[in-house]
């Protein structure tokens, strides 16, 4: 069972965040998961408990928790949401809620394409400078498709004609 809960913890511990390697959960992607998973539901165990248990397990100067300290995190709200079960069984029914959940994303804004959008959003119908801003593909070339950029590989720099002095009628 633990194995299973250990999967989902580092699932929500990458959520929102690509630099992160999934040892370490900060208290947004906490929070989501106990909410997610169904542990936070809002009359035993709300927001505010989830919050008061992270700070409590969390070392002094540190952001996120480690997957032993998630764990004792759990069997603080699995007593919490299940009353009148040894905390065993507690823990054991918490692990289930979490069993084979993922970070949701519903709510999402996504994309859109309709009306003015769809034209605004074309980079193949821009013309003038913004025209040089996009290769082919549609995709930003950065700041050279901003910036006039010289090339400072002649004898001095900003030589446009850098290796034709030899080529020269002579």
């Amino acid at each position: 069972m633990a194995s299973e809960a250990e999967k989902t913890f580092q699932r929500f511990a990458v959520f929102g965040d690509s630099s992160a390697s999934g040892t370490e959960m900060n208290n947004k992607n906490f929070s989501k998961m106990c909410k997610d998973c169904g542990i936070m539901d809002g009359k035993t165990v709300t927001s505010t408990d989830v919050d008061i248990v992270f700070s409590k397990l969390k070392a002094k100067n540190a952001r996120t928790i480690t997957f032993q300290q998630f764990q004792e995190a759990m069997k603080e709200l699995g007593q919490k949401r299940f009353k009148g079960k040894n905390p065993d069984e507690a823990l054991e029914d918490v692990y289930k809620l979490m069993e084979g959940k993922d970070p949701a994303t519903t709510g999402v804004t996504k994309t859109t394409t309709v009306g003015g959008v769809s034209r605004l959003t074309d980079t193949s119908k821009y013309t003038g400078s913004h025209k040089e801003r996009f290769d082919e593909s549609g995709k930003g070339k950065g700041i050279a498709g901003r910036e006039e950029m010289t090339d400072n590989a002649g004898y001095v720099s900003g030589y446009k004609g850098a290796g034709t002095y030899d080529k020269k009628d002579k």
